[in-house]
This record gives C-alpha cells, structure tokens and sequence, in this order.
C-alpha cells in the first residue's frame, strides 16, 4: 500500500485543482454558448468538444508543444517567469483540465437553455443588474445540471491517463497520478499494487457518477412519474 497513497493524493490534489479551474471557465463558457449570439459561436463549440473525440495523446502532443520549452506558451513562461510546467504536477492539472472542460461546458450549457428567459426578463423588469439575473436567478435554476457536469469532469480527472503522462511524465511522488500508476504497476508485473490501485480509482469514480446521475435533470421528475403511473394503473 506504500505505493498507492502518494498515487492516490497526487490524483486527488490533480483532479481537485483541475474540477475548480475548468468549473469557473465551463460556467462562463456554458453561459455564453447558451445566451450569446456571436462570429465564431459554433466554431468555439467545435474546438470545446475536441477533448472529447481526440486521442488522449494528441491532446498530450498539442499541449507539450504549447507548454514545451520550445512552445509559445512554454518559452514565454521560462524567460518571463522561469516556470516550466513540464513533467510537474501542474502541468499534469493543465493536462487534466484541458480533458475535462467538455463534460462541464456541455451539461452547463444544456442547464443554462433549460432555464426560462421570462423569469430574467423579469428580474430585469424588476431592477435587478445583469450580474443580480445570473447569480439570483439563471444560477440557481441551473445549478443542478451544472454540479452534474462538475462531478463528471471530477471523475474525468481522477481518470486521465494519455494527456498527463505525455505531459508530466511518471515520476513517482511527484506526477504519477493513479492512472499512470496503474500502468507503472502493469508493466513491472506487480499485479496486487495494480489491483488495488484499480479497486480506489473505480470506486471513486463509480461514486461520483452515482452521484452525477442523482442530480441530472428529471431524475426526480421521472420518479414522480413512476409513482404516479403506478397509482393510476392501481
């Protein structure tokens, strides 16, 4: 079990910082894809979804040469600020948000186009700023579909595999997360580290989708409308 918890905090630490990033940019994402009339709007939504279809490992390819030595990002960042993001656990975060981002902008996305614009218009009737509509009325209609999103981009993260190892690495303590891990363990044959490490990160993950499934919407509807069909045929 040595090797599993420095594996399994790692992960944790990943796909916590991962889930907070890629929350605030899917909300404001989802909204803007929702509400927003703009050039480009379906081209943005195509580049979004990209994660979703893409070989792990090409988002893996895409993201070293952004952030490489070499790369726009990467090299302005050593000279400016002589921070190198490659095979370190913040890098294995950007890695992981970039996997993510899809499954949270498309539920927050679909929750923002459930809610009713006569209830803003309303509020707007009322006096209430654009910021006051978001946070006291749109918000808290969609929350719902948008924790929904954020808890499968959580499980996304923990699982992520392609991506973080091409662009961290597997340096045990330091950016092995549990998926790397697991294929560390695979390929050294130690088949009970493996297991274990299997066993926690499926049940996270089952756990959380459990979850995510709980709050997706008509989930309470639909078992409204069991109740009430079997009251009608009794």
């Amino acid at each position: 079990m040595e090797a599993v918890w420095p594996a399994l905090a790692l992960s944790l630490t990943v796909a916590g910082w991962a889930t907070g990033i890629t929350s605030i940019l899917g909300i404001v994402l989802g909204y803007g894809l929702a509400r927003g009339r703009f050039p480009g709007r379906n081209v943005l939504d195509t580049l979004l979804t990209l994660p979703m279809v893409l070989p792990p490992t090409v988002m893996g390819y895409y993201l070293l040469v952004l952030l490489g030595r070499r790369g726009v990002i990467g090299h302005w960042l050593q000279q400016t600020w002589c921070i190198n993001l490659i095979f370190t656990w913040q890098g294995a975060v950007i890695a992981a948000s970039v996997v993510a981002l899809p499954l949270i902008v498309k539920p927050a996305r679909a929750a923002f186009e459930t809610v009713d614009t006569q209830l803003e218009d309303a509020a707007r009737v009322l006096g209430l700023s654009e910021a006051a509509v978001f946070f006291r009325v749109t918000l808290p209609l969609a929350w719902r579909g948008i924790l929904a999103g954020v808890l499968l981009g959580f499980a996304r993260s923990m699982g992520e595999f392609g991506a973080t190892l091409m662009v961290a690495g597997s340096i045990p303590g330091k950016t092995q997360t549990l998926s790397v891990a697991v294929y560390e363990a695979v390929q050294a044959g130690q088949d009970d580290v493996a297991n274990q490490l299997v066993w926690i990160i499926s049940g996270v993950c089952v756990t959380v989708l459990l979850m995510a499934n709980r709050l997706a919407p008509g989930h309470t509807g639909d078992t409204r409308d069991t109740r009430a069909t079997g009251r009608q045929k009794s």
